[in-house]
């Protein structure tokens, strides 16, 4: 899919990139599910990438809440990383949620994509897509958020998932 132009492309993005992401995780074993990647990463399993989808949800709803509901201007990524220090951030969501249970993770990261798509919901397309509308956004819009916490990550889960499938089950192609 092409990248999102307006709300409905945005929407429709959004929530076919997440079913396609549920239809693969249905597609694994419960081996699969739960067993380490076969390949050095950050991430070591499926609970490690759904935690992460749901931790960058979290940051994204502040930021929409403290840059469109209250006029602030958040501090993006998180008030203690700057965003050439992705690196360390995501390294500490890892450390974070490494008592959180594969099936926690994926209720939490079905509740975040939920929340994400209701405030998706009560944009417009102004809001969404015209450059500046929000002042902590500058020279970019708002939907230059959303695209890469929705659409985009997902994709990059289910690179990561299909990777591991294909170790998982020596595979070359998946």
């Amino acid at each position: 899919m092409a990248k999102p132009k307006n709300k409905a492309e945005l929407i429709q993005a959004g929530n076919e990139t997440f079913a396609q992401l549920e239809e693969l995780m249905a597609g694994m074993s419960e081996a699969e599910q739960t067993g380490a990647f076969g390949f050095e990463d950050r991430d070591k399993n499926l609970r490690d990438v759904l935690v992460h989808l749901y931790e960058w949800h979290q940051m994204l709803l502040a930021w929409v809440a403290e840059g469109c509901v209250q006029n602030g201007i958040p501090q993006t990524p998180s008030p203690k990383y700057k965003w050439n220090q992705l690196p360390q951030l995501n390294r500490e969501i890892w450390e974070q949620y490494q008592q959180t249970t594969l099936a926690a993770a994926k209720d939490l990261l079905r509740d975040s994509h939920q929340a994400v798509m209701a405030v998706i919901e009560k944009l417009s397309d102004p809001e969404l897509f015209e450059k500046g509308y929000y002042p902590w956004t500058k020279t970019t819009n708002l939907a230059a958020y959303f695209i890469p916490n929705t659409s985009g990550h997902y994709n990059w889960a289910m690179t990561k998932l299909k990777k591991h499938l294909r170790s998982y089950r020596g595979v070359s192609r998946l």
